[in-house]
């Protein structure tokens, strides 16, 4: 952890009066106090790596398990009508999903439930609002560790993903690395903007009704399952509502971009997905860094 005092350096102008300079100016210690606290997130997470992992990959394998390699065993597979071409068409659309999820669900559970925590009953916060930076940067530094976690949990998620199927069923991917490489970044970030939002909107007894409420239609309606192009076969009388409904969902925009970069399939617009998710986390940001001090200074 950053030490709580910047050194001073006495001087001795000419009219005799002593003065303190500061050794370091404030934004240098502040980039200290940031650095220190990110190294100090990453540090726990490397102590209990096997933890994240299995935490990481228990929803995402279970999801392949149940639906490209069960179901399809057994001839319920989603697309079996198809054929094998047909379930391998559903496991080109839910890989990208899935790995998706994986970054939000990682960027919920590294921002939301510890900043929960820490506001409970451990009053962890106290301690490292104490770092000699701005209240702000603290929210910053759980934000871009998190990011972090996403970032890894987006690495390990993808091979059991695109591997974990049943005989004859394979999930056509084509990466696109220029998307990827911007993408799953500004994905984590956003996803972590979101769990800092959640982590200070909701009181630590309540986060369950967060997963009921929030987490679970983000889910359900956030394109794991399906295209969003598909959705433009749901309408009542030529309006298209629920293709216009997901739009407030932040998770369709990566769900979407990551088949962008994952495959062929149809998928929407990347004009709109990129612009949408800068749009998303400045929002998310935003909201949750003010929620944030208001809960440190309350």
């Amino acid at each position: 952890m950053a030490r709580s005092a910047t050194p001073s350096v006495p001087a001795r102008p000419a009219d005799g009066r002593i003065t303190v300079r500061p050794a370091r100016s404030a934004a240098a210690s502040s980039r200290s106090a940031l650095v220190a606290l990110i190294r100090r997130d990453l540090a726990v997470l490397g102590k209990n790596f096997g933890e994240f992992v299995g935490r990481t990959l228990m929803q995402p394998f279970l999801l392949v398990f149940v639906f490209l390699y069960v179901f399809p065993t057994i001839g319920q597979g989603i697309g079996s009508s198809g054929g094998r071409a047909g379930e391998s068409a559903f496991a080109t659309v839910l890989v990208p999903g899935v790995v998706s999820i994986a970054i939000m669900f990682q960027g919920i559970q590294s921002v939301a439930i510890q900043m929960s925590t820490e506001f409970g009953y451990t009053r962890e916060i106290e301690d490292r609002v104490q770092a000699p930076c701005p209240i702000w940067l603290v929210a910053i530094a759980r934000v871009l560790s998190g990011a972090a976690q996403g970032l890894i949990s987006a690495v390990i998620v993808l091979p059991i993903a695109a591997v974990v199927h049943a005989p004859g069923v394979h999930a056509e991917l084509s990466i696109h690395w220029w998307i990827v490489i911007t993408l799953i970044p500004l994905a984590c970030i956003t996803m972590t903007s979101l769990g800092l939002l959640l982590g200070t909107t909701f009181q630590p007894r309540n986060i369950g009704l967060m997963f009921g409420f929030v987490v679970l239609p983000l889910v359900f309606l956030g394109g794991t399952y399906y295209q969003w192009t598909k959705l433009s076969m749901v309408h009542i009388g030529g309006f298209h509502w629920l293709q216009i409904l997901v739009l407030v969902n932040p998770l369709i925009y990566l769900t979407e971009g990551m088949r962008a970069g994952f495959t062929e399939t149809s998928h929407m617009p990347l004009y709109i997905v990129y612009p949408a998710l800068v749009a998303l986390c400045a929002l998310f940001l935003g909201l949750g860094l003010r929620n944030f001090r208001r809960r440190v200074l309350s």
